[in-house]
């Protein structure tokens, strides 16, 4: 399922029919138009330009405007998962998906699987993770280059679940099957404070990282690279979660939802980092009713609000996955001559009321 920012329209898929798209207006709780595919529909992504819909081996780009297909991607390694990101900014408008031969961009992003790429809002950085989890990379979308290396863990192995940038892109969270939810900052050596770098602790630093060059590369690496700058520590270790950040009130929170139905929201002190506090947590669905059938029924909203699109059982998204047999992530650019502008009125039309985009 995926939501056109913060409008009324929705692309889901459902386990019932996993061939078939269908748009909605999720506030009416009706159906808007529909499309069958010839294979299973593993992930679909939105911005105002295009409709993204990723099968095991190819990709379908839509325009907004008229849902018509603009470009079939038929060369895609296979990517059972359905992974890709696709960049909401119409200036830097990317699409990325495990490696191709033909594309704007190659990332050779990790020696392991691909399991978890992301762009940040203005479509320019791209987060990538492969499958075991460690160290989590960010690129240049145009060129490729790597601009940040961070590690999540030395021998610690971890399916990496999410990851997402804060709105200014200052800020990276990866959520995992592990315990800890880990917060990045991206900032360069020159941009820190300077009690950072001046203080006994920051010439040892200093020292440390100088020395690690005379170390074998692996060993090297590990010690060059940045760890977390803010972590969450979760009640319920091991279930899929996934992450955004957003903020509120001049503050940065980050939410974190997870298979249970539960979503969490945490401080993130920009300053100081450390542990995340938790602000709230609320029960969107209860899955008790899977659990008593074996998974095929419906959940029931636990919150006093429900409409008529609940009838829709959860998408793959939040079930068990595999990883991905591909390392490099390839970025095509999704961009129109006649894109059109971020503001609000220039949202796409597809003849249906303007209240599906409110």
């Amino acid at each position: 399922i995926e939501r056109l920012f913060s409008s009324s329209l929705t692309a889901l898929v459902s386990n019932q029919s996993p061939r078939k798209l269908k748009v909605c207006h999720f506030k009416k709780g009706t159906e808007i138009c529909s499309y069958s595919f010839a294979n299973t529909i593993l992930s679909v992504k939105l911005n105002r330009q295009r409709l993204i819909v990723c099968l095991e081996e190819s990709i379908y780009i839509h325009n907004m405007r008229d849902m018509k297909v603009l470009h079939t991607i038929r060369d895609v390694p296979s990517n059972r998962e359905g992974l890709c990101a696709l960049s909401s900014n119409s200036e830097n408008s990317y699409l990325a998906y495990p490696g191709s031969s033909i594309s704007v961009s190659i990332i050779a992003a990790h020696d392991s699987p691909l399991a978890a790429i992301a762009f940040d809002i203005t479509g320019k950085k791209i987060a990538t993770a492969s499958n075991k989890g460690t160290v989590i990379r960010v690129f240049n979308s145009a060129d490729g280059a790597r601009l940040y290396e961070f590690r999540r863990g030395v021998k610690r192995i971890a399916t990496i679940h999410s990851l997402t940038f804060s709105p200014d892109g200052m800020f990276l969270a990866a959520s995992s099957n592990t315990e800890t939810i880990h917060i990045f900052r991206l900032t360069n050596t020159k941009d820190k404070a300077p009690e950072e770098t001046s203080s006994w602790m920051g010439y040892f630093g200093r020292a440390f990282v100088s020395a690690a060059h005379y170390l074998p590369t692996q060993a090297s690496e590990v010690l060059t690279q940045d760890r977390a700058f803010a972590t969450v520590h979760l009640q319920s270790p091991g279930m899929k979660t996934t992450c955004a950040m957003t903020v509120m009130n001049k503050i940065l929170k980050l939410f974190v939802a997870g298979y249970d139905g539960v979503v969490c929201i945490y401080e993130v002190n920009t300053v100081e980092g450390g542990e995340c506090k938790q602000l709230g947590q609320y029960l969107l669905f209860n899955m008790s009713a899977n659990n008593s059938n074996g998974g095929g029924g419906d959940s029931t909203v636990a919150t006093g609000h429900r409409n008529s699109l609940d009838g829709v059982r959860h998408p793959s998204m939040l079930q068990n996955e595999t990883i991905p047999q591909t390392t490099t992530a390839t970025i095509n650019s999704a961009r129109s001559p006649s894109a059109p502008d971020l503001d609000e009125e220039n949202f796409p039309r597809l003849n249906l009321p303007q209240d599906a985009f409110d």
